[in-house]
């Protein structure tokens, strides 16, 4: 419970929340090192470390176990990405894999909107009524104020995402949400008009035209973050060397400063 009073005062406070992504213990221990104030792990991550594409196609329990992993290592509060709720759109399973979730010791989830076996959004009253279930759960089982950022994939969707977001955010908002999620929203105004108008923190993802946390402050928004873009960044770096070792046959430069 002091992880998740820890998580929730972070969102309140004066500064900007700059979260630091992991995909595995390492990557974790790394962050936290490095001064990060929390972790939140990335599906993508961790689907990709295991040779996966994200997409909830890597088993639950597996991917359970790299979060528990972190949660168990690291100090720092720990948000899991469980994207969808890997049930299948199946509410009774998203739930139980919410709540094992919380079990291994995280102070919150990032939920998200987006449909997996077909393309679109779950309908806007059904994630409202589950993050209502989500949240009187939660409460019963001794996880009172448990961070719930819901995501909303408006951004990656549709054509003209504004006002479809902001309804949607006001009402996951009333169903229950901490925060929300808006991966996509990089317009200055559109920034701006969302987080006057929905009384939750607002968290962005880091873009290549949406890097400046310090203007994103000024924006108002309170959590930021940069998803799969470390991960992805360290992979391209290993590929790399991997193909000079073959083709220079020669290790040398492993040892260089």
């Amino acid at each position: 419970m002091l992880k998740i009073q820890e998580f929730n005062e972070l969102h309140s406070a004066e500064e900007l929340l700059f979260i630091g992504n992991a995909w595995d213990l390492l990557s974790a221990l790394t962050l936290e090192k490095a001064g990060f104030k929390a972790i939140g792990t990335t599906s993508w991550g961790i689907a990709n470390s295991f040779g996966y594409a994200d997409g909830e196609l890597i088993d639950f329990d597996r991917h359970l176990a790299v979060i528990k992993s972190i949660a168990d290592n690291v100090k720092i509060p720990v948000s899991a990405d469980i994207e969808a709720g890997y049930g299948h759109d199946h509410q009774k399973t998203i739930l139980e894999n919410v709540l094992r979730t919380a079990d291994v010791g995280v102070a919150g989830i990032n939920i998200e909107d987006s449909l997996k076996k077909q393309k679109g959004l779950r309908k806007l009253k059904e994630h409202c009524n589950l993050l209502a279930e989500m949240r009187t759960m939660l409460d019963n089982h001794g996880y009172k104020n448990f961070y719930i950022n819901a995501r909303t994939d408006t951004y990656f969707q549709l054509q003209n995402p504004f006002m479809e977001t902001m309804n949607r955010a006001k009402a996951y908002v009333e169903g229950g949400a901490s925060g929300i999620f808006i991966p996509g929203l990089t317009d200055d105004e559109e920034i701006r008009e969302i987080t006057l108008n929905i009384d939750v923190p607002i968290n962005l993802l880091s873009l290549p035209e949406l890097t400046d946390f310090n203007k994103l402050k000024e924006l108002g928004v309170k959590r930021f973050s940069f998803g799969n873009a470390l991960s992805d960044k360290i992979i391209a770096y290993l590929k790399m060397n991997a193909s000079q070792l073959l083709e220079k046959q020669n290790t040398a430069f492993l040892y260089e400063k």
